[in-house]
């Protein structure tokens, strides 16, 4: 079993093309909103929202990734115009603390625990766990990921229920090849499962056919629009798993929008682009405000 290497992470992709040029393939989310909402007049938006560099920032320690105050007001105006869904390769129950919001759907590790919006009078329920019988082995590989790096210092491991995450943000580069060694020597007894790359994270998850794009294709299918040409999916997100999606997107032949986020120059499906989470918020307060118009326009 072959790791990425992680002293090669995301650097390639500054290499690809100047941002400008990349631009012109990948037009700014903003520039472009009008064209977007011109292709998706009289039809239904479901909006799907990745978290971590999407509606927080990236930060040093991911128990702190809070969004904004104004992010989540935009994110609940915006979920009360239109079916949104969060999901994220964080547990779902971190998430949701995150986001404090009940008017969304939430769903945890790439798309593996996934369930329905509640309300305040009712109960949570379960809508698919794709992965729930794999839920003891991955307790056992965190419990051996967490004595096997302690001597790495700055090795952080999250568990996300359904998948297992490595940080190493603030790992010494020396050390990285280390860090690489053990968690592949851990996996050895484990066949079952795969690592995944992400923002200075290594993610280590069972191997099933089942990940972000799956996942929006569920939420669809639950929504009763799995064939509907009526319906425009928007996935918007920032991370190497995100592609699953915005492939999924673009199985549907163009009945759909891919935005990645990112001010750097990346290989992605998607078709546009937003900068940073700042962009994402006036994104999303865009959206609620086309909506609303609409509405009003419309006989």
């Amino acid at each position: 079993m072959g790791l990425p290497n992680l002293l090669s992470d995301d650097r390639n992709s500054t290499e690809l093309e100047t941002y400008t040029s990349w631009l012109r393939k990948h037009p700014c989310g903003l520039e472009s909103f009008e064209k977007m909402m011109k292709g998706a007049k009289g039809k239904k938006i479901v909006l799907f929202l990745d978290y971590d560099g999407t509606l927080s920032p990236i930060v040093d320690d991911p128990d702190r990734a809070f969004m904004s105050p104004e992010m989540r007001a935009g994110v609940r105006e915006v979920a009360n115009c239109f079916p949104t869904a969060i999901i994220s390769g964080r547990s779902r129950d971190k998430v949701k603390e995150f986001v404090k919001l009940n008017n969304v759907y939430y769903a945890g590790s790439h798309g593996m625990d996934i369930m329905a919006p509640t309300s305040d009078n009712e109960v949570e329920e379960v809508a698919y766990q794709p992965a729930k019988k794999f839920l003891p082995a991955v307790q056992q590989i965190k419990a051996v990921l967490e004595e096997e790096i302690t001597e790495i210092e700055g090795a952080v491991v999250e568990d996300n229920r359904f998948c297992v995450s490595v940080h190493y943000r603030h790992v010494r580069e020396q050390d990285l090849e280390k860090l690489e060694e053990k968690v592949e020597s851990v996996l050895e007894n484990y066949p079952d499962f795969h690592v995944t790359q992400g923002k200075k994270v290594i993610e280590i998850r069972p191997t099933i056919n089942w990940n972000k794009g799956h996942a929006v294709e569920y939420y669809l299918h639950i929504l009763g629009h799995t064939n509907s040409k009526d319906i425009i999916p928007v996935y918007i997100g920032d991370d190497r798993t995100d592609e699953d999606a915005f492939k999924a997107i673009q199985r549907r032949g163009g009945e759909g929008i891919g935005i990645l986020v990112s001010s750097i120059p990346k290989q992605t499906k998607a078709c546009y682009t937003l900068k940073d989470p700042s962009q994402v918020l006036i994104f999303l307060q865009s959206l609620a405000r086309w909506k609303r118009a609409s509405s009003i326009t419309d006989p």
